[in-house]
């Protein structure tokens, strides 16, 4: 059932997990570009950038683009941008769903194809589990040393921290834990975090020294850099297949560390002091395990000791760079509503075709009522069971057909393409006589070019909706077709001619043959085309093979003459041999991922 489920909907999410990471890259690209333009500028800002292209991974590029569809003016905007969206469009969706016919052709897959949604979706959740997995462990070994420290309420440890708190502006005090593990000195938590502080560290630091690794931690509380780091852990374990997000983790692991080095440094603290306190609590302590626990020697230590001793202090942003950053977040955000404001919302673009296109046309009087057992008014037939549908001039008329016989042809499926409904759906008969008004021909003919040959079809398919309250939707079924394939030694189907003369004494005078038509002789049990394509036999084979779906893999093009003369028995082995023996055709039994329409609803009128 899931594998199905999965083949199903591959089609619709393969096309929207691929524009999502493309647009998203194209986004951390931005960002790359802006951190090499501020790279004499505060880390702070970089680190931000490089926030901003992690959180993008989760939000799609859809929901900006919803946001225009809240905004005033938004509706109607669709006509009138249809040149700026249909660009847009073609830009920011290069992958787009394939569209999948009512009858469609045999997809050249293999059972692996079937199941690659399915064997993808595998894959995608063990990598997870293994990240999520990997992480958890990491955080059981910090949660058990945090559970085994014991509060620290004095000493000169607290008494730094306290007044590092007063000269920042902290209203809420940091609790120190002090802890008997190797792990370095690290801020633990989100919503409450908790100074975790190893023993005997004390006394291998100078004030300056403990001074400076203080104030090293309490900007990662400032700046709420745990809650960041979680944020990105959740799009690596979304995405962890996409070496990007880990390159990504490693340029906001650096930035974040170098961003709280020079608020120590800015708020007084001396280089050389500040370098010898990080390589003290290298000598004594090993690193945090978790990118969320904020700790003191993140990053590259020895390119990060550079950067301490020699760099100058950041330049503030100017006045070119703030507006530079101004018209980036501005873009970031105004293009996809544009986008929004060009495309318009599903409704609205039916309200709209509603709007240009004139509505379906009804037929003038129309009457459904069950069959009694004997053929309706006009019909003329010999022999029982009977049924006949017929459109005579501007009437549609049907006798002995069940709903489910209507749906078929109204739609153009076999037997096989529906499912479910009410019992009688193929049980009971109806018999239907529906006229077309003459107001109604002379409007067809007058939108002739939107409705063209189908406009009947829309009124049948209107009638069964209205009348039989008809309601369904479509899924994606694996169903047994067959496929009507040349024979080993060619077809042997006449091309039809102009000139032609047939059986029924019609004569072609040029270009497609006049007398063209497909039909069966039931008392002969004979097929019989006359300047036809071969989807017309594959019609009538299907209607021979009792609904089952026929593919035509032929190749021919054009319009054909054919007689196929069929056995009493008419199963599966005695038509192909007929067709292989007459036709130089034969049927190839196949599965093919096929649109079913599944019932709904349905009533007796």
């Amino acid at each position: 059932m899931i594998p199905n489920h999965l083949s199903a909907t591959w089609p619709s999410l393969a096309p929207a997990l691929g524009n999502h990471l493309w647009q998203s890259t194209v986004f951390v690209i931005a960002a790359g570009l802006l951190t090499l333009v501020l790279r004499e500028n505060h880390a702070r800002v970089r680190y931000w950038l490089w926030l901003a292209a992690s959180v993008k991974f989760l939000i799609p590029f859809s929901l900006l683009v919803a946001v225009a569809n809240y905004l005033p003016g938004s509706r109607g905007t669709a006509g009138t941008n249809a040149a700026f969206y249909v660009a847009v469009e073609q830009v920011g969706l290069p992958f787009s769903p394939p569209t999948m016919p009512v009858i469609p052709q045999v997809a050249a897959s293999t059972a692996l194809t079937q199941l690659l949604p399915a064997l993808l979706a595998v894959v995608w959740l063990c990598g997870f589990l293994v990240v999520m997995f990997h992480w958890y462990f990491r955080w059981r070994r910090i949660s058990a040393a945090i559970r085994k420290a014991v509060p620290l309420q004095e000493g000169r440890e607290v008494q730094t921290l306290r007044r590092l708190e007063r000269t920042g502006g902290m209203r809420k005090a940091t609790e120190m834990l002090l802890s008997r593990t190797s792990l370095e000195p690290g801020v633990f938590g989100i919503t409450r975090p908790v100074l975790l502080w190893p023993e005997g560290i004390s006394e291998r630091l100078e004030d300056a020294h403990l001074e400076a690794i203080l104030a090293h931690e309490l900007w990662h509380v400032r700046r709420r850099d745990n809650l960041a780091a979680a944020i990105h852990m959740v799009v690596e374990a979304i995405f962890w297949f996409y070496p990007v997000v880990w390159w990504m983790g490693a340029r906001l692991l650096e930035e974040r560390e170098r961003a709280c080095d020079e608020e120590v440094l800015e708020s007084g603290n001396d280089r050389q002091v500040y370098a010898e306190s990080i390589l003290k609590i290298c000598e004594f302590c090993i690193a945090s395990p978790l990118a969320c626990v904020s700790g003191v020697t993140g990053a590259e230590l020895k390119k990060r000791v550079a950067y301490i001793m020699t760099k100058n202090l950041s330049h503030k942003l100017d006045f070119s760079r703030k507006l530079l950053l101004s018209i980036a977040g501005l873009l970031a955000v105004a293009v996809p509503i544009a986008f929004g404001l060009a495309k318009p919302t599903k409704s609205q673009a039916e309200s709209q075709s509603q709007d240009a296109l004139p509505p379906v046309p009804l037929f003038e009087s129309a009457s459904i009522k069950p069959n009694t057992g004997e053929p309706m008014a006009g019909f003329t037939i010999v022999g029982k069971p009977f049924k006949a549908i017929m459109w005579k001039g501007d009437r549609l008329m049907a006798t002995n057909f069940t709903l489910h016989g209507l749906i078929r042809l109204a739609y153009a499926v076999q037997d096989d393409q529906i499912s479910g409904g009410p019992d009688w759906l193929n049980s009971e008969g109806f018999d239907v006589d529906a006229k077309i008004g003459k107001s109604t021909i002379d409007e067809m003919q007058q939108h002739r070019r939107v409705y063209g040959v189908s406009g009947r079809t829309l009124m049948f398919q209107q009638l069964l909706s209205d009348r039989f309250k008809l309601s369904f939707h479509h899924e994606t079924r694996d169903l047994p077709v067959y496929a009507l394939v040349a024979a080993a030694n060619g077809p042997r189907v006449q091309p039809a001619k102009p000139g032609d003369t047939y059986p029924d004494g019609l004569k072609c005078i040029g270009g497609r043959p006049c007398g063209s038509r497909s039909f069966l002789e039931p008392e002969n049990n004979k097929v019989v085309g006359q300047g036809v394509p071969l989807s017309n036999l594959v019609e009538l084979l299907s209607e021979k093979l009792g609904g089952r779906i026929v593919l035509d893999k032929t190749g021919l093009a054009g319009d054909y003459d054919f007689t196929l003369q069929l056995a009493p028995e008419e199963d599966e082995a005695a038509i192909s041999k007929a067709l292989e023996e007459q036709l130089g055709l034969k049927l190839e039994p196949q599965k093919a991922p096929t649109e079913v329409l599944v019932i709904d609803h349905a009533e007796k009128p």
